[in-house]
Formats: structure tokens, C-alpha cells, sequence
């Protein structure tokens, strides 16, 4: 799913453990406070994908503003 400017996917690390992935959706790395990154994995083993999606969605909300375009 794409959401503010990020793709989100959804995976499965383990039988029942769901965690996301987000990367921009113009395919540049997010960048925060300097560090480049081509995706990053976030959240803790939750029971479905959609719980590791609204996870996912929480921390662009929170952290977006610190999300920059690699110079």
C-alpha cells in the first residue's frame, strides 16, 4: 500500500509474526538525521499484516518530518 509518499508492505518473519517494511515510493532512500536507508523494517511481531501496517503507518506519521530526499 502506498501511504504519505511511502510504499508499505507487509511480511511475514516467522509462523504468525508479521512485521513492515516501508520505503519511499519514488524508490530514493530515506534518509534521517543524515543515515541513508533504501528501506526500512519496522514494528514488533504482531498477530496479522494489518496490525504491521497500521505500526508501519504510526511511525511516518511520527517520524516523517525527520524523512528526507537523499541530497
Amino acid at each position: 500500500m502506498i501511504y504519505g509518499g511511502f510504499e508499505i508492505q507487509s511480511f511475514e518473519a516467522g509462523r504468525g509474526l508479521w512485521h513492515a517494511r516501508i520505503q519511499r515510493a519514488d524508490q530514493e532512500p530515506v534518509v534521517i538525521d543524515g543515515l541513508s536507508f533504501p528501506t526500512l523494517e519496522v514494528g514488533f511481531a504482531w498477530p496479522d499484516p494489518e496490525a504491521a501496517i497500521a505500526d508501519a503507518i504510526a511511525h511516518i506519521d511520527r517520524f516523517k518530518p525527520r524523512f528526507a530526499a537523499a541530497s
